[in-house]
């Protein structure tokens, strides 16, 4: 069975371990995200060392993604090493994009 190639973007290491700038999440958005699943890649936003992060910087990192790859998007990128409250915000925005595409 082949196995999809991946590629694994640390949060931490564009945002420190407060995720909160949009414009932070537009650029791994634009230069790292979107080019790796245009590629056909698995991505894992892996949130390591993440203490918490906003709904606006999650939206800008994902939401995008979700409307231009549907259901798709839930397959094709996974989320690592989330606290409770990261996964929660993450929830959030999914669910409220999932209403919305």
């Amino acid at each position: 069975m082949n196995k999809k190639p991946e590629i694994i973007i640390n949060i931490y290491d564009y945002a420190g371990s407060f995720a909160e700038n949009k414009d932070v999440a537009r650029t791994i958005r634009e230069k790292y995200l979107f080019p790796a699943l245009k590629e056909g890649k698995h991505v894992i936003l892996d949130y390591s060392k993440v203490d918490s992060t906003t709904q606006s910087f999650t939206h800008a990192l994902i939401s995008s993604a979700i409307k231009n790859f549907k259901e798709d998007f839930f397959n094709i990128v996974s989320f690592k090493s989330c606290t409770e409250t990261v996964r929660d915000i993450i929830g959030i925005v999914t669910e409220y994009m999932q209403k919305h595409i």
